[in-house]
């Protein structure tokens, strides 16, 4: 009997030290391994601790799923205790880190950028290719009738809304509330330098600003020319003449390739085709880059009312005073664009 007991006694201190082992290494070993420093998990909304832990192991985030369950298990983590985002994971943590880190939802931001757009649909796009929420859900919301009435917007100059630039926000943020911190943004860029004031000055309104801004940024890459370019156009608003901006026909045409604006474009009947209506169009043909929007509100004053590509190849233009000095330049670049073999 003796034997038997010291035979238990053994039995069980072997595995009670087997069984404290498996404990300290399931809490305190190094149980995640990524290759990337840049390695992240995505965490949906109403994710269950089985959910998670799949997830884990189908990315290859921890070695051993059993100890992790174990440790959140002892840690009290559990469905009710998950919250959703984005994390930045590290290597070599163990489960007790990665757990912790989980539990106080210590969520990495991300730098949203967006710009380079023509359409509401670009940026909707470009934003839900970077965060949790998709497009559709997106325009449904800033296209939405009451939302625009509330924003005392239209659907032609909601992109004018929106300043390109980077933002750091949440992965899993509200589209509720990004719009909400984009339209501050906009408002904090107004507000600044006096620009209300100018526009004020200008004769023009926020979303003309933008408008005009996006006529600028489609005629010329050059920044240097871009408040010369603008000083051309409010030069020609302040006559009542038509704007004839190329890029708009482009625009209504719907053909972004096109390089050289015909007789046949002109004649197009598009609220957007600036040689057939006056004034501005309704909405801007592009999100213009914000130093583009400065271009408008500081134009250059001169006495310009033309300008045309130069044939060198610089982006450049020449600029005149008057019609007929204009005709001549203009043939000029058509003859250099036919040589090129550039016919449409």
């Amino acid at each position: 009997m003796k034997r038997g007991f010291l035979f238990f006694i053994l039995f069980a201190l072997i595995i009670s030290s087997i069984t404290g082992f498996y404990l300290y290494r399931s809490i305190w070993s190094p149980n995640v391994t990524v290759n990337d420093s840049n390695e992240y998990l995505f965490i949906e909304n109403e994710f269950s601790l089985d959910e998670l832990s799949n997830l884990l192991v189908e990315k290859k985030i921890i070695k051993e799923v059993n100890g992790f369950r174990l440790t959140a298990k002892l840690m009290k983590f559990s469905d009710d205790s998950i919250i959703p985002g984005r994390y930045k994971i590290k290597d070599q943590w163990t489960n007790r880190n990665l757990i912790s880190h989980l539990r106080i939802g210590k969520q990495a931001p991300i730098n949203l950028t967006f710009n380079n757009l023509r359409f509401i649909e670009d940026l909707a796009g470009q934003i839900s290719n970077q965060l949790q929420f998709d497009s559709t859900s997106f325009l449904n919301y800033v296209l939405d009738d009451s939302n625009l009435k509330e924003w005392e917007v239209d659907s032609n100059n909601i992109l004018c809304q929106f300043l390109p630039n980077t933002y750091q926000v949440y992965w899993n943020t509200s589209i509720e509330k990004l719009v909400d911190r984009l339209f501050s943004e906009r408002d904090k860029w107004w507000n600044a330098n006096e620009r209300t004031v100018k526009a004020n000055n200008l004769g023009l309104n926020k979303n003309e600003v933008c408008t005009l801004a996006a006529i600028v940024e489609k005629e010329t890459l050059v920044s240097s020319e871009k408040s010369r370019v603008a000083g051309v156009y409010l030069n020609r608003i302040k006559r009542g003449m038509l704007l004839q901006a190329d890029p708009t026909v482009v625009y209504a045409v719907g053909d972004f390739g096109l390089r050289r604006v015909l007789n046949k474009h002109l004649r197009i009947d598009n609220p957007y085709n600036t040689y057939k209506y006056e004034g501005l169009p309704p909405g801007p043909i592009c999100l213009p880059e914000t130093t583009t929007m400065e271009a408008v509100l500081n134009p250059e004053e001169h006495k310009y009312l033309y300008f045309c590509a130069k044939t060198d190849n610089s982006g450049q233009h020449d600029f005149s005073k008057n019609l007929i000095e204009h005709n001549q330049k203009a043939r000029k670049y058509q003859r250099w664009l036919s040589n090129r073999g550039i016919m449409k």
